[in-house]
């Protein structure tokens, strides 16, 4: 509970400070920055080295690749049906088929199933949501802009990318046993992530973005926080019967409000940038209502 309490705090610390113009607005990049460059690549090296790799890993890393296709053909079929704007589906099918896996799925799975469920979590975001980001999302952001990516972009990104380099680290020094001191300082760092990540989406709301966005946003998360993660629980657990944590752990995922990354990209590709803010911020905010259902019935 009180991890939770946490976020919540961290969250409201972000949007009050932005209400009272206390801190620059380029606080939101440096944060972002800093996570991406040295809390998620902590927490991974952490995490991925002690790692047990089961069968459970396929349907885990399977999961964002499901969720994110799901969620491209609904939007698509959405799209053509409300008449929506080229540049709102596009906004739709980056954010409502990317989850905040690692921002915020991390710090929710250590909150209601423990440190026991992170190495599940990651797998879901390393294995699964960045490799759809760096790959499926950066074509979508191409096509739904003038940007037209290459592949060697798309292979550029993926490689240079600080926890996928943090990723590989880890997978071959699995042999290894870290020193104590290093260890302690991975932990340390890795506990920045959840603040600072939830700091930074608080920052971020702007209320004004509710303009014209109301049902886009209805839309957009409605699907995310209900129909995505009802479609898993249906499908893993009472279609292929499976069981046990990782699999909880992965539906719990699958519930996750949109991913900040994904909005970022969105924004710098002028995608509906307002839409793809509110669906980042109005998502997590409403995510602390919905996981904890999510989590009761699971």
């Amino acid at each position: 509970m009180h991890n939770l309490l946490l976020l919540i705090v961290c969250f409201v610390a972000g949007g009050l400070l932005r209400a009272f113009g206390k801190l620059p607005q380029t606080t939101p990049s440096v944060l972002n920055g800093f996570i991406i460059h040295v809390s998620l690549p902590a927490v991974v090296l952490l995490y991925i080295h002690d790692l047990s790799i089961s069968a459970d890993v396929l349907y885990m890393a399977a999961m964002p690749w499901l969720h994110f296709g799901f969620g491209a053909l609904f939007f698509l079929l959405l799209g053509k049906f409300f008449n929506l704007p080229r540049t709102t589906v596009g906004a739709l099918m980056l954010t409502g088929g990317l989850g905040n896996t690692s921002f915020l799925g991390l710090p929710m799975i250590e909150a209601f199933y423990g440190e026991a469920g992170i190495g599940s979590g990651i797998i879901v975001d390393q294995l699964g949501s960045f490799m759809v980001l760096s790959t499926l999302g950066i074509t979508v952001a191409g096509i739904y802009s003038d940007d037209k990516p290459s592949a060697g972009d798309i292979l550029k990104r993926i490689a240079f990318f600080p926890p996928f380099i943090a990723l590989l680290a880890a997978l071959v020094l699995i042999p290894v046993d870290y020193p104590l001191w290093f260890s302690a300082v991975l932990g340390r760092l890795g506990d920045t992530l959840a603040p600072l990540a939830l700091f930074s989406v608080g920052y971020q709301l702007n209320p004004v973005h509710f303009r014209g966005n109301v049902f886009n946003l209805f839309l957009g998360l409605g699907f995310k926080l209900l129909l995505a993660p009802f479609f898993f629980y249906v499908l893993y657990i009472h279609l292929f019967g499976l069981d046990g944590l990782p699999i909880k752990v992965t539906v719990f995922e699958a519930a996750m409000p949109p991913m900040i990354t994904a909005g970022i990209i969105a924004t710098e590709h002028g995608i509906d940038p307002p839409l793809a803010n509110m669906m980042v911020a109005v998502g997590v905010v409403l995510s602390f209502l919905t996981l904890p259902l999510w989590w009761m019935i699971l």
